[in-house]
């Protein structure tokens, strides 16, 4: 709850510890003693309009990737309220970008302000269910939610409120906030067709004769928007980093919130820093520290003799390039060099690493991570990803190029999330910076080169960063046999449903 400064980047603030304390929260009443609890306090003593007029004035935006203004997404839900069923809260807690360990790092240190902020939303929305949402795999942080969890219900703070844990697949598209909706009702991770406004939880599930009409949904559910309304109150989805931020926000004012960072990207963020770096970590810093700066202070900079060839925001921005290196890390700076602020995750490439392997690499994941309900992201992304990994193999012919030129055009169309977007962004950065080359790899006596693995952390220590190894067996149709089945995803959740089997689905605890 306090702030540190590091004298690191020429005396600039660095690290802070808002919402990332440098030593755990042991127990609840560790962070009570620290400030903890007075934002609930300060809720529950005040209009919902005023608690989320003072979340709108705090200027916070999303801390998962998209940056959309909390308080004016507070607010719709707020407007789009069920007459006959109260709203339900969602933590997501699905983390799965490559690069990023930030979510999960907070978890294991400062659970109780990411449950206070979700009991402050659930106080703003009258709601009565709070689910987090994480993944099974996710060992320690469920471990954790769970003691805190049973801390503070006995402490009282929860009220009439049910707070439940779901444990969900591994896949990325998990995090995608639609997706996440469908795994908590029970279906796998296919992102749905939404508004900005959800419906909900609970939903209405279609016949399979309105499936087979083409009614364009994401596993059987009606969405709000379309004809046939559904009866579901609308549910606010936050993720992690965000929840935690609110509870400073209503307990010490908006101001103070804005007290760090710039006006247009108050606050702090908390990030990690991987890839060729001397000790790979997660920090908070304030808004408006360069990136060069989060690199050298948090990361120990490049490896000595190395210098910074590239940096990938996860999968989701253009690639950042040496020259922007000293680029604020804001939502406006980032956007005016063409990339974006993302999740917060940075991993450096340096020039002992050809950026062709890298680009394949970054290919494959979402080649592969691609769900299969439109068309040209799984087939179009996976030409690409072949393709690169045969250029990298030094196997690729003069035409490829060309070809992946072409795929990047389309891989995107008729996207219902923003993944065949990325793949079209990111790829298309990589390409586009590198050029020459992955160009020189087309070379007759090109040596083979290894796809650099770009898949998500599984841990992050004092010893290094260490990645989902199990992805290098994993198939486009997201199993991990060998050969693939030649199905998306979608086809075997199809089959699945007529042999009357289920699929993936969530498991509460």
């Amino acid at each position: 709850m306090t702030s540190t400064a590091s004298d690191a980047g020429g005396g600039r603030l660095v690290r802070v510890s808002r919402i990332l304390p440098s030593e755990r929260y042991q127990s609840l009443a560790a962070y009570v003693a620290a400030g903890g609890g007075k934002g609930l306090d300060a809720a529950r003593a005040v209009s919902a309009e005023t608690v989320i007029e003072e979340l709108a004035a705090s200027g916070l935006r999303g801390r998962g990737g998209a940056g959309f203004p909390t308080g004016i997404k507070w607010r719709t839900i707020k407007a789009y309220a069920s007459s006959s069923r109260r709203t339900s809260i969602v933590v997501n807690a699905a983390e799965g970008e490559p690069g990023t360990f930030k979510d999960r790092a907070i978890i294991r240190a400062n659970p109780y302000a990411v449950l206070e902020g979700a009991l402050i939303a659930a106080q703003a929305m009258d709601a009565d269910t709070i689910v987090v949402a994480t993944k099974a795999r996710f060992g320690p942080e469920i471990s954790r939610l769970v003691d805190a969890l049973a801390e503070v219900v006995a402490a009282g703070w929860t009220g009439d409120v049910r707070v439940r844990i779901v444990q969900g697949p591994a896949e990325y598209l998990y995090g995608e906030e639609t997706a996440l909706l469908e795994v908590i009702d029970g279906r796998p991770p296919f992102p749905r067709i939404a508004p900005p406004f959800r419906r909900g939880i609970d939903e209405i599930v279609l016949t399979d004769a309105d499936i087979d009409a083409g009614s364009g949904l994401a596993a059987p559910v009606q969405m709000a928007g379309t004809q046939q309304q559904s009866e579901a109150p609308p549910v606010l989805v936050n993720n992690i980093e965000t929840m935690a931020n609110v509870p400073g926000i209503i307990a010490n004012g908006a101001t103070w919130f804005r007290s760090l960072g710039t006006n247009d990207s108050p606050g702090t963020l908390v990030c990690t820093i991987s890839g060729a770096v001397r000790r790979p970590g997660v920090a908070e810093v304030a808004m408006g520290t360069t990136l060069h700066e989060v690199i050298d202070d948090v990361g120990g900079g490049v490896h000595p003799g190395r210098h910074v060839r590239g940096v990938l925001v996860g999968v989701s921005s253009a690639v950042i390039t040496p020259e922007q290196l000293d680029t604020a890390l804001t939502y406006e700076a980032m956007t005016a060099i063409g990339s974006g602020l993302g999740s917060g995750g940075y991993i450096v490439f340096d020039d002992e690493t050809d950026p062709t392997s890298v680009t394949a690499g970054v290919s494959r994941f979402l080649a592969i991570e691609s769900c299969g309900q439109c068309t040209a992201c799984k087939h179009d992304g996976a030409d690409i990803a072949r393709l690169l990994g045969g250029i990298a193999a030094g196997t690729g012919r003069r035409d490829d190029l060309a070809t992946i030129d072409e795929r990047l055009q389309t891989v995107a169309d008729g996207a219902r999330c923003s993944l065949g977007r990325q793949h079209q962004t990111v790829v298309g950065s990589l390409v586009e910076v590198f050029r020459e080359q992955i160009t020189a790899r087309l070379d007759d006596d090109a040596n083979p080169l290894d796809v650099v693995l770009i898949a998500e952390l599984d841990e992050i220590d004092d010893a290094g960063a260490y990645l989902d190894a199990s992805f290098v067996d994993k198939q486009p149709d997201w199993t991990y046999r060998s050969p693939d089945s030649g199905k998306t995803p979608v086809e075997r959740f199809t089959d699945h449903r007529a042999e009357g089997t289920s699929s993936e689905a969530a498991s509460p605890t």
